[in-house]
C-alpha cells in the first residue's frame, strides 16, 4: 500500500498538497509557454489550443476527484479522466513533434518524461485510493 503521509479524506488537507496536482500545474504552465513561445503562429489555434485544453484537464478532473473524494468511485473516476486527458495530451504533444511543429528536441523530450511521470504517478494515486478508501460509494 502506498503510504501518502496524510489521509486523503482529513478535510485540513487540500488538493494543491497532492504531488499529481503540483506535477499537472506545472505541465500546465510549461505546455502553455510552449504553445506561445516555440509553435508557429499557425498552430495557436490548431494543436496548441488543443494541448492546453487537454493539459489543463488533467489539473481540473484531479481537482475534481478530490472535491468528490468522500465517494470512493467518483473519486477514481475523475482519476481516470486525469489519466485518459494525460494520454491525450502526450498524444497532441506527438503530433507536434511528428509534423516539425515542435522542433526543440530537448524540449519534447522533457514534456514527454513529465507527462509519463504524471500517468504513473496518477495510476499509484488510483491504486492507494483503491486500498485507503473505505467508502463502498
Amino acid at each position: 500500500m502506498l503510504d501518502t503521509g496524510f489521509s486523503i479524506l482529513d478535510g485540513n488537507v487540500g488538493y494543491k498538497t497532492l504531488e499529481v496536482w503540483q506535477l499537472a500545474r506545472d505541465l500546465v504552465i510549461d505546455i502553455h509557454r510552449m504553445t506561445i513561445e516555440k509553435l508557429p503562429k499557425f498552430e495557436m489555434f490548431e494543436e496548441g489550443s488543443q494541448i492546453r485544453r487537454s493539459v489543463k484537464s488533467v489539473r481540473s478532473a484531479i481537482v475534481e476527484g478530490y472535491g468528490r473524494r468522500a465517494y470512493k468511485q467518483d473519486f477514481i473516476r475523475f482519476l481516470t479522466y486525469a489519466i485518459a486527458s494525460n494520454d491525450e495530451t502526450r498524444d497532441h504533444l506527438e503530433t507536434l513533434r511528428e509534423t516539425g511543429s515542435l522542433s526543440d528536441q530537448k524540449l519534447y523530450e522533457n514534456l514527454l518524461e513529465r507527462l509519463d511521470k504524471l500517468g504513473r504517478k496518477l495510476n499509484l494515486f488510483i491504486q492507494s485510493v483503491e486500498n485507503v478508501h473505505s467508502s463502498k460509494k
